[in-house]
């Protein structure tokens, strides 16, 4: 493997919006991407095919051909997939290649994820992404967790990446990742419940206002509306993750009572927005206007 991470050869397992961004940030400092997805066979592949072209990603046609070529893999599929991704690369990885698991998964998916990882001869990393990827790009803040990570940390701060430790040991990146998104997952599925149900109830005004004066400096009106677009976007994913929050919830000995309502609750905008009732994805319209009228309107028509 090149020593050189600026000359890697870097495979990104999965091409949705984290892969794109970071393809694109890597291309910027001519480093060669492969890319792999297993929407590129079927409806869902033609945008992502023009984005490859536009940005000079090389795109594979399987796990195996994508980290057979890749000096640094990067695996940033839904939660539910980081184990079964993990598995597909473990069978063709190169010796002392590294595989940066960027997905929110529990600790127990992380360790047995590295377990086919590193049985293979490759060098597994946990990544845990500390926040929103598209305000932040590649330098989002990321924690590292692992063996190999102290190694690492400096490899991909060189091309770019936020990345500082957080442990020698697998499962405490995650265990941070995991804990925090009770809190801000949950509380979007909160803001979803309480200002659908205020609207309903004509008191959204009443609850904004008291809001505010509990906790001040909290644009809530304008929170809101970035919070409803954010799960009506991307609901689906954030409940695979908080699904994998729940099984970290019991990993700890607790019942997982909030993880499991907030995945529910996720799962629901997610299903509402597949329906078509938020408007047609990759739209400017698409989740931009009355969300809490949409889904008032489809309850009240199901009554």
């Amino acid at each position: 493997m090149a020593g050189d991470p600026r000359r890697w050869q870097i495979g990104l397992v999965g091409y949705g919006e984290v892969g794109r961004i970071l393809a694109e940030d890597l291309r910027q400092q001519d480093i060669k991407v492969f890319a792999y997805d297993i929407k590129l066979g079927g409806e869902q592949g033609a945008p992502l095919k023009d984005h490859a072209a536009r940005f000079g990603v090389a795109l594979a046609e399987s796990h195996a051909e994508l980290t057979a070529k890749s000096d640094f893999i990067v695996s940033a599929v839904t939660a539910s997939q980081a184990v079964p991704v993990a598995r597909a690369c473990a069978a063709a990885i190169n010796q002392g290649s590294w595989f940066l698991d960027f997905n929110s998964a529990s600790p127990g998916a992380k360790q047995r994820a590295a377990a086919l990882i590193d049985g293979a001869a490759g060098r597994y990393v946990e990544g845990a992404v500390m926040t929103s990827v598209p305000p932040y790009r590649i330098k989002v803040p990321l924690l590292l967790g692992g063996p190999g990570a102290r190694e690492l940390e400096p490899l991909l701060n060189a091309i770019g990446f936020a990345a500082k430790v957080a442990s020698d040991k697998l499962g405490v990146s995650s265990a941070v990742k995991m804990c925090r998104s009770i809190m801000i997952k949950g509380l979007e599925a909160m803001v979803i419940e309480s200002f659908t149900t205020a609207r309903a109830y004509g008191v959204e005004d009443a609850v904004l206002a008291s809001l505010a004066e509990t906790f001040p400096g909290i644009d809530w009106e304008k929170q809101g509306a970035y919070v409803f677009q954010r799960v009506i976007e991307h609901g689906r994913r954030r409940a695979e993750e908080v699904r994998e929050v729940a099984e970290t919830v019991r990993e700890a000995g607790l019942t997982p009572w909030s993880a499991q309502g907030t995945a529910e609750r996720q799962a629901w905008v997610a299903d509402l927005a597949d329906e078509g009732l938020f408007g047609v994805r990759g739209t400017k319209e698409f989740a931009r206007s009355a969300e809490a009228d949409r889904i008032l309107a489809k309850i009240n028509r199901a009554k």
